[in-house]
């Protein structure tokens, strides 16, 4: 069987089950966003790392600095979910030999950037020679041993929130496809995409949320992780979506397809028991968009409840 065959998930769970276990691991490798080790005291240790390629998460109209601040952006974005403090971030680059120092250079204060932005900086790292611009980044971070939010704390009942808008870098790359010409704001959505670590430490320090992941390969496909990791389902609202506004050029059922199945945005996802919602709106600006069911996963659309698949982005263009 080939890779392209089994699909990223699938994949991900087969190397799961060849790795040993070790006895300081609370989440390893496939169980959550970051892996979460035991070192004592106080605080949970958590790591995360996330590759990136030029041809296939850089749009050629990504500048330097955009690349640099999306390839620590997307590994804050999973210490986010976590509800954790970023420490630092070391960043391995291949960089094709006949690349602009210049370039490098503007690749380094995006990244630089992003990291400061967050409380974190850029402490390390590697270069090499490659035949693609390749960004492999490891980013770490702490959170109290209480504090910890992993994907599979939801219980039927709880509501289901999100951060944010969504569909906003959908939107973004389906109108450069087209050539229809955007706003500088909808382009940042896909270019210069917000980690929410303020709002993911400020919702696990309000101690109301029961599981919490990041989207950023889509909603559908990160509720599906979330109903497997918890062994439960959820109905969605269609109507409460917080979809991206108006994009010139782009049909409503366009922007809500963006919203439901594209990958790219950062924001969080995440269940709130019903009687600690008001705990969790004065932690963090959100929208609820459904509800935690005992099985199945469905979104109401017109009136009707529909399935909803787990379609998103995947690396090896297969959904397990």
């Amino acid at each position: 069987m080939k890779v392209s065959e089994l699909g990223e998930r699938a994949l991900i769970s087969r190397i799961a089950g060849l790795l040993t276990g070790a006895d300081n691991v609370v989440a390893g490798a496939g169980e959550d966003d970051c892996a979460v080790l035991d070192a004592g005291g106080e605080d949970y240790i958590l790591i995360t790392t996330d590759m990136l390629h030029r041809k296939t998460d850089f749009p050629p109209q990504m500048t330097g600095e955009q690349i640099g601040w999306m390839s620590v952006a997307v590994n804050l974005s999973d210490l986010a979910s976590k509800g954790a403090r970023p420490l630092g971030i070391v960043m391995a680059m291949g960089i094709p030999p006949d690349t602009e120092v210049e370039f490098v250079e503007d690749v380094v204060r995006g990244m630089d950037r992003c990291a400061t932005a967050y409380g974190a900086r850029v402490v390390g790292g590697d270069t090499d020679s490659h035949n693609e611009l390749t960004m492999a980044g490891t980013a770490l971070g702490t959170v109290k041993r209480e504090l910890l939010i992993r994907r599979n704390g939801a219980r039927a009942g709880d509501m289901v929130c999100v951060t944010g808008s969504l569909g906003g870098a959908g939107a973004a790359l389906l109108a450069l496809d087209r050539k229809i010409p955007v706003s500088r704001e909808v382009l940042k959505a896909l270019f210069e995409p917000v980690p929410r670590i303020f709002e993911g430490m400020a919702l696990a320090g309000s101690r109301s949320v029961t599981a919490m992941m990041d989207i950023s390969d889509g909603l559908a496909l990160s509720l599906h992780d979330m109903s497997r990791a918890g062994s439960v389902g959820f109905r969605i609202y269609e109507s409460k979506l917080p979809v991206v506004p108006y994009v010139k050029g782009l049909k409503k059922d366009e922007l809500l397809e963006a919203a439901v199945f594209s990958g790219g945005d950062f924001e969080l996802l995440f269940t709130v028991a019903p009687e600690k919602l008001g705990a969790a709106r004065k932690a963090s600006s959100l929208t609820v968009i459904g509800e935690v069911i005992d099985e199945g996963i469905f979104i109401e659309r017109g009136g009707r409840l529909e399935e909803l698949e787990a379609r998103g982005y995947e690396h090896f263009g297969r959904l397990d």
